[in-house]
């Protein structure tokens, strides 16, 4: 028998989901309608709200060609990805923080040489990132696989730039860290820029008045065997946004000094640097698998 008492009708969607054999599955469907009835119950949408809203999750849905994600775009201006990441991640001393994925990255970079020139010729004041990944208890992990990309000095990464083909790639790479766990390369100083805008994401917060922007930062993805993937963000200390990043993803272990360092002085692989440059030393912990699964 149908049933129009709201508290009722509830109950008795959350009944229909309870035989579901999987227990997890039958946790995110219950759940779901439990906090997606409650939300209802709360705002109490109008038929035609609801269907706006539904034309919005669709818009959102076909806005996801490609490399773009939209969905992902979505989450993290809600705050929900870096509220996923803090509910997955309890981390040991000596473990780097994470943080979001976010909407722009792309699987298989090329891999290149340590030490290699990720800008490749692109403007740009010139910066040179060197660090180490080790275990949180601080043993170096060797050959660690170390995905790094960023956006350029017009706050533009690749995907977004009509000039960059289909299969190429900018500032964008995979290294191998050495037998000590040190890694090294060359790039260009990021710089802050704002959040795609040209998508349904982007009217939602044009109606809401949030802000757009992200600090200027480097994605980096570290992975090895017998350890969990991480994925963070080493942000510019000084930017202008650090406060006010658009997917809350900065935390202040993630905020790196990129020194400045005067034309003519020697990088740390003795070559020597004939502009003003940027140096980014920074070391990653990464957390034990096994800590994951006890």
């Amino acid at each position: 028998m149908q049933n129009s008492d709201a508290d009722r009708l509830t109950d008795a969607v959350i009944e229909a989901f309870g035989d579901t054999p999987d227990p997890r599955l039958r946790q995110f469907t219950t759940g779901l309608v439990r906090h997606l009835h409650a939300y209802v119950k709360d705002v109490k949408p109008t038929f035609d709200e609801w269907m706006r809203a539904i034309q919005f999750l669709t818009r959102v849905g076909q806005a996801c060609v490609g490399a773009r994600q939209e969905f992902i775009l979505l989450s993290d201006v809600l705050g929900v990805s870096m509220l996923v990441d803090t509910v997955n991640h309890d981390l040991p001393d000596g473990a780097t923080e994470t943080t979001v994925l976010g909407p722009v990255y792309v699987d298989n970079p090329p891999i290149m040489p340590l030490g290699a020139d990720i800008a490749d010729g692109l403007e740009g004041e010139p910066l040179y990132v060197e660090g180490v990944v080790r275990a949180a208890g601080g043993a170096p992990v060797a050959g660690a696989e170390i995905d790094v990309w960023q956006a350029d000095e017009a706050g533009l990464y690749d995907i977004q730039k009509p000039s960059v083909g289909e299969g190429e790639s900018e500032l964008r790479a995979r290294f191998f860290a050495d037998p000590n766990g040190r890694f090294w390369f060359r790039s260009i100083l990021p710089k802050f820029y704002s959040i795609p805008v040209d998508g349904p994401v982007g009217e939602l917060v044009r109606a809401t008045k949030r802000g757009t922007i992200r600090p200027a930062h480097v994605h980096f993805m570290i992975s090895a065997p017998g350890f969990e993937r991480l994925i963070t963000h080493v942000f510019v200390k000084g930017d202008p946004h650090l406060d006010d990043d658009a997917v809350f993803a900065v935390k202040p272990s993630l905020i790196g000094e990129f020194v400045p360092k005067p034309a003519g002085a020697a990088a740390p692989d003795g070559r020597e640097m004939k502009a003003p440059w940027r140096l980014l030393s920074y070391d990653f912990g990464l957390k034990p698998a096994a800590a994951k699964a006890a």
